[in-house]
């Protein structure tokens, strides 16, 4: 038995000998456990739309082009799983199987729009474009199903790498789908009057890498009152907490009473943090740093003259003031973008 194996490059002796990897997860379905009850958790979620493209088809009346969008759990037996939740075992996956007429003049212009729309979202939930590249797969850097293939990269702390995939997958799935079962997966284009096998376009997205690029992108120091401040500058919209709010003071059973109404009415719609305890300006320290975009104060003007509470904006620091029937509406705006 040979315990090293010489190396091509060196000729010395240094490499283990063979050994089998296994990058998916084997389990046996029921109680039994034989060849014919192995079967394995899923690698990716694209399978699942391709296996009920008829039933999507037929059921939604759509005409090519159109798309189907999901996300799940996917679970891939990583050798080095590492950098936080970069690369893990179980992750969550956002796939799109946007399907196309076939022909090499048209799947080109599909791939450029859905990379032009995938950055434009990646940007709109946050992500800083200095932060951000693309990376073209050539030659054997490419699938052996696909016919291009561009990643949008992110430079995360631990250097650049892989965020999302937009592919150009040809009719291989659905082929290969098709010729396994013996159904036929044709659509019949009304327009053209010809019957194929549609071609499509996926933009894939890993969950928690996005939310690791997030947090990146949003992490931010700055000076106030003279004071180092860390804070995470979340977009309103996919800020884990949107608003928190604050009585000045907690011992004063009017001021209470107000505050609270008004977070029972803004947490049947947004998740609110309510906190009383504390000087102001370390409530506020407290938000910024998870990111928090609006702390809304309700001194004593509110209950006793204007009615009006103090809405403070993380980024910036100011604060204004607003109507408490008009708080919902303000914060929509803001967060929701009407």
């Amino acid at each position: 038995e040979i315990s090293l194996i010489p190396s091509p490059g060196s000729g010395e002796p240094t490499l283990t000998p063979p050994r089998d990897f296994n990058l998916m997860f084997q389990t046996n379905v029921g109680a039994m456990q034989d060849a014919s009850s192995v079967a394995y958790l899923r690698p990716e979620t694209a399978q699942g739309i391709f296996i009920n493209f008829k039933n999507a088809l037929g059921t939604s009346r759509q005409k090519v082009p159109f798309g189907v969008a999901q996300i799940g759990k996917a679970f891939r037996n990583e050798i080095t799983p590492r950098n936080f939740i970069f690369r893990s075992r179980e992750f969550e996956q956002m796939e799109v199987e946007y399907f196309i007429p076939p022909g090499d003049d048209v799947w080109e212009g599909f791939h450029q729009e859905w990379m032009d729309v995938s950055k434009q979202f990646l940007l709109d939930v946050g992500l800083r474009e200095d932060l951000m590249g693309w990376d073209v797969h050539e030659g054997d850097g490419l699938a052996h199903y696909a016919r291009a293939c561009t990643d949008v990269t992110f430079r995360f702390p631990f250097g650049t790498q892989e965020l999302m995939g937009i592919a150009a997958r040809g009719n291989y799935d659905l082929t290969a789908h098709s010729e396994g079962s013996g159904k036929t997966l044709d659509y019949y284009d009304d327009s053209t009057k010809e019957k194929y096998i549609p071609h499509c376009i996926e933009p894939s997205l890993g969950v928690d890498r996005l939310i690791l690029a997030l947090i990146c992108s949003a992490y931010a120091e700055d000076t106030i009152g003279g004071e180092k401040r860390q804070y995470l500058a979340f977009h309103p919209s996919v800020a884990p907490v949107k608003a928190a709010v604050l009585p000045l003071l907690k011992n004063k059973p009017a001021l209470v009473e107000a505050a609270r109404g008004l977070y029972d009415k803004l947490r049947r719609r947004w998740n609110v943090a309510w906190d009383a305890s504390g000087a102001i300006g370390r409530r506020y320290r407290r938000a910024d740093e998870v990111g928090t975009p609006f702390c809304i104060t309700v001194d004593f003007e509110t209950v006793e003259s204007d009615g009006c509470v103090t809405v403070r904006d993380r980024d910036s620091t100011e604060q204004v003031r607003v109507k408490m029937d008009e708080v919902i509406p303000f914060l929509s705006e803001k967060i929701d973008g009407y």
